[in-house]
């Protein structure tokens, strides 16, 4: 039987007293669309916003890495099936970045939740080559949704 999804299997939870600033009933809908146009199929997709040291406690815990990182995806479904996401996003990377690459918070967090749904959508950024397809893409979703938002 195949996955109904809708946006409402796309939530945000936030560890810190900050909240996200935009439209969320828009930004969940283009969260959904991602995974259509990538042919992915998407069972649930949790956000988690949350501290450096939130992060960082996860980085060490599940991945061995002793080091700040501006987000983490997990795929809890199964192999080969619909994605169950969790993507874990630090507001405090994401801060820093915005400042040192002359962005807005806003769009590099736009960038950075677009880059975990590209994660479980099956792109990578280990490599030269998977990081330039990731970059691509990034800014390929950053150009539609900014195109939705005028």
């Amino acid at each position: 039987m195949p996955v109904k999804t809708s946006i409402s299997n796309i939530r945000f939870h936030f560890q810190t007293t900050t909240s996200y600033p935009g439209q969320r009933q828009q930004l969940k809908a283009f969260l959904h669309s991602i995974f259509k146009k990538e042919g992915v199929t998407m069972h649930s997709l949790t956000y988690i916003f949350c501290s450096d040291d939130y992060l960082l406690n996860i980085n060490r815990q599940f991945l061995q890495h002793n080091y700040y990182t501006d987000i983490i995806s997990f795929n809890l479904g199964q192999r080969n099936g619909p994605v169950e996401g969790e993507i874990y996003i630090s507001l405090d990377r994401v801060k820093d970045n915005a400042r040192q690459l002359h962005q807005t918070y806003q769009q590099e967090l736009h960038r950075v939740i677009f880059h975990g749904a590209l994660h479980l959508c099956g792109y990578k950024d280990k490599s030269v080559k998977d990081i330039a397809l990731m970059r691509k893409m990034e800014d390929h979703y950053l150009q539609r949704y900014a195109r939705l938002n005028k």
